[in-house]
């Protein structure tokens, strides 16, 4: 996507289109390699919206809304986590009131240097019960297996298990976060967004909106804003051991800015998302001596089964009142926003020859896309 959009903007430069401000737009050259629109073409193919605060009002309405639902599935597989023992943890055995049986940590060895390691074939050794085969096993089964062997030599014993050391089960945190890498699996169950808190939790190049979690074959997607910014629980999930959790960058989340601004060039939304008048603010603002302020322009890629060619909205700077509904008006990842030096009129023929190339780029994009589901 990024090299398709580069070649957007060397059609735009070599067009003469502005890339640095006191650049202007000339109507009367070629602009793209495919046919210029008609004005009847335009006006079928192209969606083009006053931002009005009728036109806030609903795009804010269209906005999917979150429901927030509990999410008894979590809680009851809270309530249901018991860990498994595998090869490699190191359990702590202890017999109440036969010292001679319990190896005691002391001050130069913690639990995990005394306990019982589980070797690779699965087992333990534990006097008088021999060799014990526990991986695969919760620690509640296996010290009712060491309780009922021990019964024979000792009357009515009292065994405690538990797992001095986890090694067995891990899960990996990989992407945008402060420290990847790889966590235990323990007794206390471990989720998505722990995970990423224990991993040092996001960078400033994290897409918090990208959550991938690999399970063997089964990927699916996560949505950290819905559940840091939001509250939605349906976004939080248990993690199991195997489990790869990636937090993508937010490379793709970019708006482009060109024309009659301070510094025409890509700059990404950010979490929290971005407004119109932001990335005309990050952009340093309108290009006095040239920018036309009625010729605002934001150039929105159409849905997929949509047979329009793009959809534009203009907003009308000339009255300073506007950069209010500039505030309100949401940016949407690669959309293009254009100051022009032009008049609107001259810029409806313009926009006519610009897009037959940015159609083209919007459908190799899509074909890609299907190709890789």
């Amino acid at each position: 996507m990024r090299r398709l959009l580069a070649i957007f903007a060397t059609t735009l430069l070599v067009s003469s289109c502005a890339w640095a401000p006191g650049a202007h737009l000339d109507s009367d050259e070629d602009y793209a390699s495919g046919e210029p629109l008609s004005q009847e073409e335009l006006n079928q193919r192209v969606d083009i919206h006053p931002i009005t605060p009728q036109l806030l009002s609903q795009l804010q309405q269209q906005q999917p809304r979150t429901e927030l639902l509990p999410n008894p599935q979590l809680e009851q597989q809270r309530q249901d986590y018991d860990y498994v023992v595998g090869r490699g943890d190191i359990l702590n055995i202890t017999v109440w009131d036969h010292p001679e049986l319990t190896i005691p940590a002391g001050s130069m060895r913690g639990p995990a240097e005394a306990g019982n390691w589980v070797h690779n074939d699965g087992t333990i050794f534990y006097p008088y019960v021999g060799k014990l085969h526990v991986a695969g096993k919760r620690v509640t089964q296996i010290r009712d297996m060491i309780t009922e062997r021990l019964s024979t030599y000792i009357e009515k014993p009292q065994v405690d298990v538990t797992v001095a050391a986890f090694r067995s089960q891990r899960v990996y945190v990989t992407g945008e976060v402060k420290k990847p890498g790889t966590l235990p699996i323990s007794n206390v169950p471990l989720t998505l967004i722990e995970a990423v808190s224990q991993s040092g939790g996001l960078t400033e190049m994290a897409d918090w909106t990208d959550v991938t979690l690999k399970r063997g074959d089964d990927e699916m997607q996560y949505s950290l804003r819905e559940l840091y910014q939001q509250g939605n629980t349906q976004e939080n999930v248990i993690l199991q051991a195997g489990d790869i959790v990636n937090i993508a960058r937010n490379d793709f989340r970019k708006v482009f800015v060109l024309g009659e601004v301070g510094k025409p060039q890509s700059y990404p939304m950010g979490r929290y998302g971005m407004s119109l008048a932001e990335a005309l603010s990050d952009a340093g603002g309108l290009y006095n001596t040239t920018a036309d302020a009625s010729g605002i322009f934001v150039i929105r890629q159409p849905e997929p089964d949509s047979d329009k060619l793009a959809q534009v909205f203009q907003l009308d700077a000339s009255n300073a009142t506007a950069l209010v509904m500039a505030e309100q008006f949401e940016m949407q990842p690669r959309d293009i926003v254009f100051v022009t030096a032009a008049p609107v009129t001259r810029w409806n023929r313009v926009i006519g020859q610009i897009l037959p190339s940015l159609t083209g780029i919007y459908s190799i994009t899509r074909a890609r896309s299907d190709l890789q589901e």
